[in-house]
């Protein structure tokens, strides 16, 4: 669907925004900026800080703050600052600077999609506003639904705050009401408000007070709903049924509502159903979300990530399925998000507890019991293990499996010497046992992040999953991300001039010289980002009007403008990757002629090495298994990586190639 949408707007339009959009007066209507030099220098807004590292660069077209990493252009700080997406941050800009925005005529099918989309937002839209009104001023709405709110002790305020309703004990009154108001029947069996039962609507609904499930802008995309009478045959909640506008696994009750809290606070805490978000909001504690009974998704919690990476997530006494939940829990490890663990009281759950204390002393209360998530599984699963050598193995394991996940070493690390305490267990053997896992994660990584599948996430699909060890698992990244620096930087300057036998100079600039080389050896980067700057670089060559760092800076993939925010924002150390007469290079751009071919030839040097480590490793294999055919053919393909080792070698000055 993202895709759908920016291709909407018409790409001239586009331009004119980012041009427009100065950075320093997009970031100063949000942050009290001071001129240092020729940038301007501010607290950053999306951490606690109180020595200013958030940095804007005119020049570049960019801010970057140096203490929690963001950076990006101004549609970017839009994008992260109002919580908005790409369309919706262009549109945020294109006002601001009074730009009409352009949208590009869709086809029949797209513009049919979108028109599906609104059409079921805005029927969500009225039934927001039926279900209310009859939570208020309808009298059957009042006696049963209001009654039970009021037995929940549920204020006037937070039931207008998260728009709670009662959709009336009748088949069909929703239904007709709305088919009445002139809404069509296609767009309420839609959404799921009414299902279609031999040609006759029937409210899904009936009898149950409504929870209204909001998305991250504010507008209705489901509704779950609560029966208040005795039947045992009908689920206790009921919740949309998925539809083009509600995918429960990329939701969070709540978000709407908690977003301006969640980055105020730096912190989310994960409770279970809508009630329980309801009762802290009500206690006072703002930043809280529900997965709304669903075991918890990677897409959820980068919705979480959005705002905060510290997630408390808060269970009852119920240690059977705290044990059930705790693999989906690693996910949240997976996503580089802290993860802590708040285990309440036998018999109590977020509702009610939250309604025993005031806000100062719940959070008091939290900050004293919550555990970091592995410590709390270690021992969680300690009791049960006790003295059972196979049952403390598997625990063992299990453990193990869960800090691999940690992208960070350093947490890593921690986390190992706590474990290693409370287990009794020899810091290296976890670590032997770490390596093995992150190993194997890496060849998958390497097989899984291959060009195919950036394909998808440039059109807006999803990143790899894996994206969070591919500059691990890249023995190359260093030589890589120095090319992607330089093309960035300088690639249209002259690297070489030929003179021809007619006279006329041949100039090679140096983007031309890295893409053809990269191209004639048919080297390929295993990290998507990385290949993406390549291949559209390669794609633009001929384009005399293309400027490499606005055209990446710029980009409409995040990912990717979040990579040329990055690059241009550090400083010229690319000289550090080799040093000459024991003496580092200085001046990367009046060296351009020395430092480009040798930058090249040290990344086809590296890429030789990995392919000689390879084929060595087959070679093994075939000794082993006797299979002296497979043998011959490595050997000669060994031959040609020498050759090719030597060549490079002789072009570096005779270095060796180890």
């Amino acid at each position: 669907m993202f895709s759908i949408f920016v291709d909407m707007i018409d790409q001239a339009t586009v331009t004119r925004i980012f041009d427009a959009a100065e950075i320093s007066e997009v970031v100063s209507d949000f942050v009290t900026l001071k001129r240092r030099g020729v940038n301007y220098l501010g607290l950053c807004p999306f951490h606690n800080e109180k020595t200013p590292s958030f940095t804007v660069s005119p020049a570049k077209g960019i801010y970057k703050c140096f203490g929690c990493g963001k950076g990006g252009n101004s549609v970017n700080f839009i994008m992260e600052h109002e919580h908005l997406d790409y369309v919706g941050a262009l549109k945020y800009l294109a006002k601001k600077y009074h730009i009409d925005v352009i949208e590009k005529e869709l086809s029949p099918e797209q513009e049919k999609q979108k028109n599906d989309r609104e059409s079921m937002m805005i029927v969500n839209s009225f039934a927001q506003k039926s279900f209310t009104h009859n939570l208020h001023q309808h009298q059957q709405g009042m006696a049963i639904g209001m009654s039970y709110l009021r037995e929940r002790a549920f204020r006037d305020d937070i039931i207008k705050k998260f728009q709670l309703g009662f959709c009336l004990e009748d088949w069909e009154a929703f239904s007709k009401h709305a088919i009445d108001s002139g809404y069509k029947k296609e767009y309420l069996v839609k959404t799921g408000l009414s299902i279609d039962k031999e040609n006759r609507l029937l409210d899904r609904f009936r009898g149950r007070v409504i929870f209204p499930i909001h998305g991250i802008a504010g507008r209705v995309l489901a509704f779950g709903g609560r029966i208040l009478k005795n039947d045992k045959k009908a689920a206790k909640y009921l919740n949309s049924p998925e539809s083009e506008v509600y995918h429960k696994s990329k939701v969070l009750y709540g978000i709407f509502q908690a977003k301006k809290a969640i980055v105020q606070n730096d912190k989310c805490f994960l409770v279970e159903g809508y009630t329980d978000v309801l009762s802290f909001h009500q206690a006072g504690i703002e930043n809280v979300v529900a997965s709304s009974g669903t075991a918890l998704t990677p897409d959820q919690i980068r919705l979480i990530k959005r705002f905060t990476n510290n997630v408390t997530i808060i269970y009852d006494g119920d240690a059977a399925g705290i044990k059930a939940s705790l693999r989906g829990i690693d996910l949240v490890l997976e996503q580089e998000v802290n993860a802590k663990i708040l285990l309440l009281p036998e018999g109590e759950d977020p509702d009610s507890f939250s309604r025993t204390m005031g806000a100062g002393e719940l959070t008091d209360y939290i900050e004293k019991h919550e555990t970091d998530f592995i410590v709390f599984k270690t021992n969680l699963l300690l009791k049960d293990a006790q003295d059972d050598p196979v049952k403390r193995a598997n625990l063992i394991i299990d453990i193990v499996r869960s800090i691999a996940i940690i992208p960070d070493a350093i947490v890593r690390s921690v986390y190992v010497r706590e474990c290693s305490g409370i287990l009794n267990v020899d810091e290296r053997v976890l670590y032997t046992e770490i390596n093995k896992i992150i190993h194997k994660k890496k060849e998958e990584a390497w097989k899984k992040t291959q060009r195919p599948d950036f394909q998808e996430a440039e059109q807006g699909g999803r990143m790899a999953e894996n994206s969070a060890y591919l500059r691990s698992a890249n023995e190359c990244d260093l030589e890589e991300r120095a090319l992607v620096r330089i093309l960035l930087n300088f690639s249209t300057e002259v690297l070489f001039r030929d003179t021809q036998d007619d006279g006329s100079e041949e100039l090679t600039l140096v983007g031309n010289f890295i893409i053809s080389e990269l191209q004639r050896d048919e080297l390929e980067s295993v990290n998507p980002l990385y290949q993406l700057v390549f291949d559209q670089f390669g794609s633009n060559q001929e384009n005399k009007d293309f400027n490499a760092k606005t055209f990446f800076r710029d980009h409409s993939n995040e990912k990717v403008s979040q990579l040329a925010a990055d690059i241009l924002s550090e400083p010229y150390q690319l000289s550090g990757l080799w040093t000459r007469n024991d003496s580092y290079v200085e001046s990367e751009e009046m060296k351009l002629k020395e430092i480009v071919p040798k930058l090249v030839n040290e990344y086809k040097g590296k890429k030789v090495r990995i392919l000689m480590k390879e084929v060595l490793q087959e070679m093994q294999k075939a000794q082993e298994t006797g299979d002296s055919d497979r043998m011959m053919e490595l050997m000669q393909q060994k031959m040609v990586l020498d050759q090719i080792k030597n060549a490079i070698s002789k072009e570096l000055g005779n270095r060796t190639i180890l």
